[in-house]
């Protein structure tokens, strides 16, 4: 199975924009065999908001909103699974950062994520993520989802990976400098591929690092982006590696864990 990130940088407020950068980049990863492909996080938006009154401008119901009928209508056409970061407004008004997940099954939507761990200024405008973590099984793969910050809580991956995800889908907007790095451990202690999709650019201040990874169960860096490039990564991965939790003949990462042991 091929997997792809999308290394993009999103232009402030212009969904329309933005969609057509990220249609031109998928389509390249498509053209490459991709089969899952992992968009930054808020890619149809930007991110570094200054009102509330500017994230209500963007955000859409999902699946509902012009952003997941954009994806879904992409994935049935392109016969492709997509994991994207976006807005999101709930039926009550409340707004959170959230991943969408399509694919071409059926109407094209298989489900979302609200971002658990909220990060910085994040807190001034949306509501933590209240859904939980959660594996999507798109027959060829179990993908987990998680956003951004979620990475720095070692609970998150741990949690995707015992709920049986093979991949970890990772929409980002990194501005520190240690995921990168930290990202193929996450995959190591868990044994899962991750897909860290970031963006790159410059908005209000914050710079974002580009430097998307793909990483292994073993640690490796499969695929690792420029710091300032708009750019795809396609890598083949085996997912077999993701299904052996063993290190040796006698241990096993996940029969080995002794949650007892574990509680405050």
């Amino acid at each position: 199975m091929k997997v792809a990130y999308v290394q993009m940088n999103p232009v402030f407020l212009e969904p329309e924009v933005n969609y057509s950068k990220a249609e031109e980049l998928i389509r390249a990863a498509a053209d490459q065999g991709a089969k899952l492909i992992v968009l930054p996080e808020l890619f149809d938006t930007g991110y570094n908001f200054r009102s509330r009154e500017e994230v209500e401008s963007v955000a859409g119901q999902i699946p509902d909103g012009p952003t997941t009928r954009f994806l879904m209508e992409l994935s049935n056409e392109l016969g492709v699974f997509i994991v994207a970061g976006t807005a999101e407004r709930d039926e009550h008004g409340r707004l959170y950062n959230s991943a969408v997940i399509t694919g071409p099954i059926g109407s094209g939507y298989i489900g979302k994520y609200r971002k658990v761990h909220l990060f910085y200024r994040e807190k001034l405008f949306f509501e933590p993520g209240n859904l939980g973590f959660h594996v999507f099984n798109i027959g060829i793969a179990k993908v987990g989802v998680m956003i951004c910050f979620d990475w720095f809580f070692p609970e998150s991956v741990r949690t995707l990976a015992l709920k049986g995800a093979d991949v970890i889908a990772h929409p980002s907007n990194l501005v520190m400098p240690y995921a990168p790095r930290a990202m193929p451990i996450r995959a190591l202690e868990n044994r899962v591929y991750t897909i860290t999709a970031n963006r790159v650019g410059e908005e209000f201040g914050l710079k974002f690092i580009g430097r998307s990874t793909i990483a292994s169960p073993r640690a490796e860096v499969l695929a690792m982006g420029s710091e300032d490039g708009e750019e795809v990564g396609v890598v083949e991965i085996n997912l077999e590696l993701a299904r052996d939790k063993r290190i040796n003949e006698m241990n096993d990462i996940f029969r080995d864990r002794r949650p007892e042991h574990y509680s405050l």
